[in-house]
C-alpha cells in the first residue's frame, strides 16, 4: 500500500507530449548489443533445417531417413516424415517454452541484463555440446541447453528494447530483436552451403558455430546498463533517472521519469504478477499476449524457416539447389525486415500487419495450386515451376519479413504496463515457443499427410489473423510504453472490458 492507505494506481495521466530527448549513440549501441540475443534464435532457426538434410548427419543419428531419402520418388511428400528428427528440431522450443516461465520472475526481480547473461552462458553450454555429441542422448541434451537460452534471451531481450528506445522511435529499435534474428537465419544458411560440402563432419561446424553468437551476448550483457524501468521498479530510482538522462541525452526527463516512478508503484504493490494479469485491467494485454505470438507461428513461416532445405528436397530440388533455394529465403527475410524499420513508425503497426497478411495469404494459396496441379508422387517439378515457386515462397517471406516477423515481437512487449510487463512478455515467450514446437514436431507428419494442402491450411490461418488485427488491435505508433492504459480505454471494442482504475490486487492472499 502507498503512504496515507492509498493504493498506487500506476500512472494517471497523459504526459506523452512532455517527453524530451532524442536518439544518442549510447542507446543505439546498447541496443545493438542487446539485440545479439536475436541472431542465436535466428540462427538455430536457420541451421536446424540444413543440417537435418545432411547425409552425415542423418546417417549418424537418423539412419532410417537416410535410406528413406534414398528413395526420392517414391513419396515426395512423406520422405523425411520421422518423429524422431522432428523431436531434434522441437526438443529446443519446449525446453524454450518452459524456461521463459523461469525467465519472467528473473527479469523482474535481478533485471533485464542478469536474463540476457542467463541465455548466453545457456545457449554457449548448448552447441558446444552439439557440436561433440556423440549419440542421440548428447544431441537432445544440447538442444534442450539451447532452448533454455532462447527462452531467456527472447524473454529479455524485447523488453529490453522497448523500454530502452524514445517512444517514436521505439518501433524501428525494438526490430534491432527482429533484424539480428533474420541475420542469424541468413547467416546459418551460408554456413550449411559451405559445411554440406564437408562430409561427414560439416554439421558439427554449422552446430558448433552457434557459440560465436551466444559468446556475444553473455560478453555484451556484462557491459549493458540496465534499463531505467528496471532500475527504478527495483528501487534504484536516483540510478534510473540518471541512466534515463544518458540515453535520452538530455537533463530534462521529468515527465518520463514522473510516469516510471508511478508504473514502479503500482509494481511493487503487485505480489503475484501472474495471477494479477487475469483481471480485467489487463485483459487486452493478455489477449494480445496470446495471439500475437501464437499467430506469428501460424503463418507458416518456420516451417518454410526450419525445413526450407528439405522442403525444397521433397519438390524436388537436387541438395546444392535445396540449400541455395533456402539461404536465397533467407536474404530476403534478412532484407524486408529493413523495409519494416524504415515504415512501422510513419505508417504504423496495423498498415504493416494487413498489408502483410493479405499479401501472405495470396502466396500460400499459389504455392498449393501450382504443387497441386504439376507435383505429386514419383514426379518433379520442371524447372519453369521450380523457379516459380521459389519465387511466390520469396514474396510470402518479404511479406512476414515486413509485418508479423518484427511486429509479433514488437506489438506484445510495448504493451503491458510495468508491473505485468515482465510476466506478459513470459507468456508471450511461452505461447511462441509452444507453437514452434508443435509446429516443428508435427510440420513434416503435416506435409506427408496434407501434402499441397498445408499451404491452404497456413493460409486460412493468416485470413483469421489479418480480421482480428482489423479489428481488436488499436495503433500503438507513439504512445509511450507507461501509458498504454489510455489507448485500451478509448478502443471500441476494449473500453467495454476494462473498468476505468486499476483493480487493486488482494494482498491477503
Amino acid at each position: 500500500m502507498a503512504a496515507g492507505g492509498l493504493a498506487p494506481t500506476g500512472v494517471t495521466k497523459e504526459r506523452a507530449e512532455l517527453y524530451q530527448g532524442r536518439v544518442t549513440l549510447y542507446v543505439i549501441i546498447a541496443c545493438v548489443v542487446a539485440a545479439v540475443g536475436g541472431s542465436i534464435f535466428g540462427y538455430d532457426i536457420g541451421i536446424s533445417g540444413g543440417v537435418t538434410s545432411m547425409d552425415g548427419f542423418l546417417k549418424e543419428f537418423f539412419h532410417s531417413v537416410y535410406i528413406n531419402k534414398q528413395h526420392a520418388h517414391e513419396n515426395n511428400y512423406c520422405k523425411y516424415d520421422n518423429q524422431g528428427l522432428a523431436a531434434f528440431t522441437s526438443s529446443l522450443y519446449f525446453a524454450g517454452l518452459v524456461a521463459s516461465l523461469v525467465a519472467s520472475p528473473v527479469t523482474r526481480k535481478y533485471g533485464r541484463r542478469a536474463s540476457i547473461i542467463c541465455g548466453g552462458l545457456s545457449f554457449l553450454v548448448g552447441a558446444s555440446v552439439n557440436a561433440g555429441a556423440q549419440n542421440l542422448a548428447m544431441l537432445l541434451f544440447g538442444r534442450i541447453m539451447l532452448g533454455v537460452g532462447i527462452g531467456f534471451g527472447n524473454q529479455a531481450v524485447p523488453l529490453y528494447l522497448s523500454e530502452m528506445a524514445p517512444t517514436h522511435l521505439r518501433g524501428a529499435l525494438n526490430m534491432m530483436f527482429q533484424v539480428a534474428t533474420t541475420l542469424g537465419i541468413f547467416t546459418a544458411n551460408m554456413v550449411n552451403y559451405g559445411t554440406q560440402k564437408l562430409e561427414p563432419w560439416g554439421w558439427r561446424l554449422s552446430l558448433g558455430l552457434a557459440a560465436i553468437p551466444a559468446l556475444l551476448m553473455t560478453v555484451g550483457g556484462f557491459f549493458l546498463p540496465e534499463t531505467p524501468n528496471s532500475l527504478i521498479e527495483r528501487g534504484s530510482k536516483e540510478q534510473g533517472r540518471k541512466v534515463l538522462e544518458r540515453i535520452r541525452g538530455t537533463d530534462n526527463v521529468d515527465a518520463e521519469f514522473e510516469d516510471m516512478v508511478d508504473a514502479s508503484e503500482l509494481a511493487n504493490s503487485i505480489k503475484h504478477p501472474f495471477r494479477n494479469i487475469l483481471k480485467k485491467r489487463n485483459r487486452p494485454q493478455l489477449v494480445m499476449a496470446i495471439c500475437m505470438p501464437a499467430f506469428q507461428i501460424l503463418t507458416g513461416i518456420n516451417s518454410i524457416l526450419f525445413y526450407a532445405p528439405v522442403l525444397f528436397q521433397s519438390m524436388g530440388f537436387k541438395g546444392d539447389a535445396a540449400l541455395y533455394s533456402s539461404a536465397l529465403t533467407g536474404a530476403v527475410l534478412a532484407g524486408s525486415t529493413f523495409i519494416s524499420i524504415a515504415l512501422v513508425d510513419r505508417l504504423g503497426r496495423r498498415a504493416l500487419l494487413i498489408s502483410g497478411g493479405i499479401q501472405m495469404i495470396i502466396c500460400q494459396v499459389l504455392v498449393a495450386i501450382i504443387l497441386g496441379l504439376k507435383f505429386g508422387n514419383n514426379q518433379e517439378l520442371s524447372k519453369g515451376y521450380s523457379i516459380l515457386v521459389v519465387t511466390v515462397i520469396c514474396l510470402f517471406v518479404l511479406a512476414f519479413g515486413w509485418s508479423w516477423g518484427p511486429l509479433g515481437w514488437t506489438v506484445p512487449s510495448e504493451i503491458f504496463p510495468l508491473e505485468t510487463r515482465s510476466a506478459g512478455q513470459g507468456i508471450t515467450v511461452a505461447v511462441n515457443l509452444l507453437f514452434t514446437f508443435i509446429i516443428a514436431q508435427c510440420f513434416l507428419a503435416m506435409l506427408c499427410h496434407f501434402k499441397f494442402g498445408i499451404f491452404l491450411f497456413f493460409a486460412g490461418w493468416i485470413t483469421v489473423m489479418t480480421v482480428f488485427v482489423y479489428f481488436f488491435l488499436p495503433e500503438t505508433k507513439g504512445v509511450p510504453i507507461e501509458e498504454m492504459i489510455f489507448l485500451w480505454r478509448k478502443h471500441w471494442f476494449w473500453k467495454n472490458i476494462i473498468p476505468e482504475y486499476p483493480e487493486v490486487e488482494d494482498q491477503s492472499v
